[in-house]
């Protein structure tokens, strides 16, 4: 079922068109990467559908409704989340949650699972002032979800973070995702590869696709022969030219060939390293990763 449809969304600062014109769709239950470099527009999207921003034009629906209607639904984590550094922990889940208008016998409740399942269970009593970088944003996590929201929307949530801390947050996304829907702005593609099953790629405010990551992988990946030899400018003018080839990538005595198809790319490639004598000392197919695809789709853009 869709959950968040946007339609021809739009925003000018001025002159500058930030975002032009975009359509986004996300349906109950997927985890989606919203992924791009920096100045792409990916916050400002985010702070559009959540509604602290206006459009210039176009309609953001979250369940059918405008999103200004449905804000109850949605919970929310900014890249640098702030909080009275005098509260506990478990007085800022308290205070969030009267925001939120949540009974006080519900919060009694929520509050020590909440802390439990991010991992704080020990520290809800200590100032939020003495929490680590990762605390923080963990303890962000919890007040986000406090209200049970079915759509979840976080700005860069592991930018900030140590490994440890980074591979703490992705375990814990994992067992939110299978109750909430999530949508994620994030530069580290490992982590959208691991933890999403659809992708968004925004660049200079356009988007480039949005599919499924089996999808992605299907209509986007290409095969790359890697081959390490001794630069060899004959056997590179003849690969440079060919018609199964792709794009060309080269450093040192390392060169990807991407190819149009894998069988008939490795019988010719193996004929252009016969033909020049080319002494090599790796010869390996390999498939393009998510960070690959990203990279060559944001470059040709």
């Amino acid at each position: 079922m869709n959950l968040l449809e946007a339609k021809k969304l739009q925003k000018k600062y001025g002159e500058q068109n930030v975002i032009q014109g975009i359509d986004l769709q996300i349906n109950e239950g997927e985890c989606t990467a919203l992924l791009g470099p920096n100045g792409a527009g990916k916050t400002t999207i985010i702070k559009m559908l959540i509604g602290i921003v206006q459009p210039t034009s176009g309609e953001i629906l979250l369940q059918g409704k405008s999103n200004q209607e449905m804000k109850h639904i949605v919970g929310y984590l900014p890249q640098h989340p702030t909080f009275y550094s005098w509260m506990t922990g478990k007085e800022l889940l308290a205070f969030m949650g009267g925001l939120s208008e949540i009974p006080k016998p519900t919060l009694a409740k929520r509050i020590p699972e909440l802390l439990e399942l991010v991992g704080l269970s020990k520290d809800g009593h200590k100032p939020i002032g003495t929490y680590s970088g990762g605390m923080k944003q963990r303890l962000g996590i919890a007040q986000a979800i406090i209200h049970e929201p079915k759509f979840l929307i976080m700005d860069e949530p592991v930018s900030a973070l140590d490994p440890q801390g980074r591979r703490d947050m992705l375990e814990l996304l994992k067992v939110i995702k299978e109750k909430t829907t999530i949508l994620f702005s994030t530069h580290i593609l490992y982590d959208a590869e691991e933890l999403c099953n659809k992708i968004c790629i925004l660049h200079q405010g356009k988007l480039l696709v949005s599919d499924s990551m089996d999808q992605l992988m299907i209509k986007h990946q290409q095969p790359v022969f890697i081959i390490k030899a001794p630069q060899n400018k004959e056997w590179l003018n003849i690969v440079s030219s060919g018609e199964l080839v792709q794009e060309i990538e080269q450093a040192g005595n390392m060169t990807k060939v991407h190819v149009k198809d894998i069988d008939r790319g490795r019988e010719w490639l193996l004929e252009t390293i016969r033909q020049t004598n080319l002494p090599v000392q790796k010869f390996e197919l390999v498939q393009e990763n998510l960070e690959d695809i990203f990279l060559r789709m944001v470059k040709q853009a």
